[in-house]
């Protein structure tokens, strides 16, 4: 008989699986997702995208693939812009109290697409 041991996540699965810039690596995802999102929502091809975007479509193609290894988060965040979203940055205090947050490790970055009322790109808003 086989046992199996689940193991509660901390959130970050990049860091569950103990990789490098497991933080860095989280946020790549969900800047890629919301790219991805919007892409659809307009309905363009990975070629009209790339063009928006000013980066060659293979590296379009490979960013929506979650191969973003060679994306830096400032060029994902142009991204959005040239998708014409607006970009706000918020840095806050780190509101849990866990012993490791109470020791000045690291908060926890959140991705959040924001929809005006009327907007029907069907970007995929909502927190993640």
């Amino acid at each position: 008989m086989c046992t199996s041991t689940i193991e509660k996540s901390s959130g970050n699965v990049y860091a569950d699986l103990g990789m490098a810039h497991a933080q860095e690596m989280l946020v790549k995802a969900k800047l890629t997702s919301k790219i991805s999102d919007i892409i659809k929502g307009q309905n363009l091809t990975q070629q009209q995208a790339a063009e928006l975007l000013a980066l060659p479509q293979p590296k379009v193609s490979k960013m929506l693939r979650g191969q973003f290894r060679g994306i830096a988060v400032p060029e994902m965040l142009d991204c959005l812009s040239r998708l014409g979203r607006d970009i706000d940055a918020v840095a806050k205090p780190a509101h849990r109290t866990t012993k490791a947050h109470a020791n000045g490790s690291i908060g926890r970055v959140n991705i959040v697409s924001a929809q005006r009322a009327g907007n029907d790109q069907g970007d995929g808003s909502g927190g993640m």
